[in-house]
């Protein structure tokens, strides 16, 4: 027996009861159980409530509400392929990408810079004060761009050969400017993009840039390209579009053909 602080008397354990507690619960002799499974595609279910198993993932891309202006691309993007494309409009699905060669030549005709004609400019007037006369460097030949400016170039037979962007937005903008060039007889080739162009002439967009004059050295790889580009689009005539049935409803394989009937002349 044992005294308690408050005074009351309290039973001891007893030793059996001790033992258990430090003891091993494994009686000696046996060994231990081990769960193995029967079959190696034994289903194991998993429990997916709280704190349970993770749910796995799933693809909800259709269940986001996606902004506005998303929405409207996609509604236009269907609409051209569903619906039928007059010739006009449907001729600026055919596009040079941006690796394309016509970009690489244009890139080596870009404007200058705000910063490089300021230092332009500087050296100009520097050479003005050291000297009484002084001539001045002739103007390299580079890209013009700007829709009015182009029209203006082209009707005045300066243009030798034009790019137009095709993700012009309203497209009535640019959509009578293949036109005017094979009236005009000047080679012109639809690319990609306005954003493409806009890199290309210091901006942040642009929807059409021609070229005017180039440097001796590049006058026949500039022949080379109006050719390839006059074949591609001034010769060719442009074709109806559209009417494309969807993916989802389009039906695969053959259909099943009915029974013919037979026509029996009484």
């Amino acid at each position: 027996q044992l005294l308690c602080v408050s005074g009351r008397i309290m039973p001891a354990k007893k030793a059996s009861q001790q033992s258990k507690r430090g003891s091993n619960t494994r009686k000696k002799g046996k060994p231990a159980k081990v769960t193995r499974f029967s079959n190696l595609f034994e289903s194991r279910p998993r429990n997916f409530s709280i704190g349970q198993d993770l749910t796995p993932k799933r693809d909800v891309t259709r269940f986001v509400r996606w902004p506005k202006y998303v929405r409207t691309q996609r509604h236009k993007r269907m609409l051209e392929r569903r619906l039928k494309v007059p010739p006009t409009v449907n001729q600026f699905r055919t596009a040079f990408g941006e690796k394309h060669e016509v970009m690489k030549f244009a890139a080596k005709y870009k404007p200058e810079s705000p910063k490089e004609k300021k230092e332009r400019t500087r050296r100009e007037a520097e050479d003005a004060a050291g000297k009484m006369k002084t001539e001045k460097s002739k103007r390299t030949p580079t890209l013009k761009y700007g829709l009015k400016r182009v029209t203006r170039l082209i009707e005045q037979q300066r243009a030798k050969l034009v790019l137009i962007a095709h993700d012009v937005v309203p497209l009535e903008m640019v959509v009578w400017l293949p036109a005017l060039c094979r009236k005009a007889d000047i080679p012109y080739a639809i690319v990609k993009s306005k954003s493409a162009l806009g890199r290309l002439a210091g901006f942040k967009t642009a929807s059409a840039c021609c070229f005017t004059d180039v440097k001796p050295t590049d006058q026949s790889e500039l022949a080379a390209l109006a050719t390839a580009c006059k074949a591609e689009f001034n010769e060719k005539r442009p074709s109806w579009g559209g009417l494309s049935k969807p993916s989802k409803g389009a039906k695969t394989g053959r259909q099943k053909q009915g029974k013919k009937r037979s026509h029996i002349v009484n």
